[in-house]
């Protein structure tokens, strides 16, 4: 662990192991860290507040350029280390790198552009001065479907802001956030600025973020049950809260549009970390008359889908995070394939080219999907698309609007007309229209409902961590 600028064991020695999900081997060993650990490194932090805040901007914005060059340079090291943490391919781990660092470039220029204003007051001996500041001390908590971009998101607009931090990273992928801190130690971060907390069992230190006072913020990326009790332990303090969620997103292939071309899109978007993404596609949408063609060009993209460790050549398809993951999974299908659900392709857990020891689940295609199966509630985070007829598109918008979530939403559509009725009307916090990439550290990212609170990204992410201040001075003193 990394704690006021010291490399740590735990305090009573324990570790705990780091898995490779495509055969199950031990990686790596780190510090299982706990409620001591966690209270070490939110001292530090708070005792470095004073010393990062008063930084100039340009001097946070130097830093977080360094950080910037620092993944661009070592982005190999770090993507296979994602991959063998994590399981995606290779290429999509060099992917989330170069996201992830796309964050620390954008945040390096956003730390120089909190800007202050003054308000005319009617009174002429008077002056109004607003100016901002960063919260305080944050705590934040990132998942393992992202291990690396999830943390940059999170890290650079806190330290932009002027804030210092806590990280507990997820458990099943903490080394891709040690690398990450090294690269912060070599960039000349100050001690006690950043800290990192690895652990096992995250409850005791998720007890400290939620209950220490010295913690000013709790941002969060996760499960929505997690989420919220996360949200209920920090309103106690009135900690402020960014969190984001679990999605169900809709994909809707309008009468218009073309399905051959948003059957290759959703075949990208779906099966992208395997599933395991909380923007990915679960209820695909296609007009009766052109499912067919649909579904026939969407199959021939999953039959060329290769299966395997991401380290190898050629591999689309990683595996899923752990045997937990795989059940959910079957059982949804098969709860689906119960109800009448009919299985155009996949559909099994896959325990043959030596693939018995990982945890890897066929790209699976169901057919005729009705809002009773679980699979139409629930989010799926695996390969599996539910596609769902319709014949009336006045009804989609009423359709892809009944959920409980409300992160991101895709629309397919040659019309620039249905295009913003989709826009305006689906109850989303992003909507891709013929757009199955519709994320950048540009862009403000997060959702509506139970997937979220605040954004992450853009001019909003770095506001996520700064407080607002007003000054009211007379003149007549």
């Amino acid at each position: 662990m990394f704690i006021n600028g010291q490399w740590i064991q735990a305090k009573d020695q324990k570790e705990f192991s780091v898995l490779n999900p495509a055969n199950g081997n031990v990686i790596s060993r780190v510090p299982d860290g706990g409620e001591i650990e966690a209270g070490m490194a939110v001292t530090a932090a708070g005792e470095a507040l004073p010393i990062w805040s008063s930084q100039t901007a340009y001097q946070r914005s130097a830093f977080l350029y360094e950080v910037h060059t620092l993944m661009m340079g070592n982005l190999e090291h770090l993507a296979q280390t994602m991959t063998q943490e994590q399981g995606k391919p290779i290429q999509a781990a060099r992917n989330e790198v170069k996201y992830g660092a796309d964050f620390f470039l954008w945040f390096a220029e956003e730390a120089k552009r909190i800007y202050g204003r003054t308000i005319p007051s009617s009174r002429g001996d008077q002056r109004f001065l607003v100016a901002k500041q960063p919260v305080g001390v944050v705590a934040a908590i990132t998942p393992w479907n992202y291990p690396i971009s999830m943390i940059a998101r999170k890290v650079a607009p806190a330290l932009a802001a002027g804030c210092t931090l806590v990280l507990k990273p997820a458990e099943a992928t903490p080394l891709c956030a040690v690398e990450i801190f090294k690269l912060l130690e070599r960039a000349g971060l100050p001690k006690g600025v950043a800290n990192l907390v690895t652990a096992l069992d995250p409850a005791p230190v998720g007890q400290v973020f939620m209950t220490d006072k010295r913690i000013a913020k709790l941002t969060f990326t996760g499960s929505t049950k997690i989420g919220k009790l996360l949200a209920r332990g920090a309103i106690v303090q009135m900690k402020r809260v960014s969190l984001e969620l679990g999605g169900h997103a809709p994909f809707i292939v309008c009468k218009d549009a073309d399905p051959v071309h948003a059957a290759k899109g959703l075949s990208l978007v779906k099966f992208l970390n395997t599933g395991q993404a909380c923007i990915s596609p679960n209820r695909i949408y296609v007009h009766s008359t052109m499912k067919a063609l649909f579904l026939k060009e969407l199959k021939e993209k999953v039959v060329q889908m290769i299966p395997g460790n991401g380290m190898t050549p050629g591999v689309k398809i990683g595996p899923l995070v752990n045997a937990a993951a795989i059940e959910k999974v079957d059982n949804q299908v098969k709860d689906a394939l119960h109800h009448g659900a009919s299985l155009v392709i996949g559909g099994f857990r896959i325990m043959d080219k030596g693939l018995d020891k990982g945890y890897f689940y066929a790209p699976t295609i169901l057919d005729h999907v009705i809002p009773k199966m679980r699979i139409y509630r629930e989010e799926t985070f695996g390969p599996v698309v539910p596609v769902i007829s319709y014949e009336d598109e006045d009804d989609l918008l009423k359709m892809a609007n009944d959920t409980d979530y409300g992160l991101a939403a895709y629309v397919y559509t040659k019309a620039y007309s249905t295009a913003m009725k989709f826009f305006e009307g689906l109850n989303f916090g992003i909507i891709g229209i013929n757009d199955i990439n519709p994320t950048s550290a540009a862009a403000p990212f997060g959702g509506m409902k139970m997937s979220g609170i605040g954004r992450e990204g853009s001019f909003e992410g770095i506001e996520e961590y700064l407080e607002t201040k007003l000054g009211g001075f007379s003149l007549n003193a």
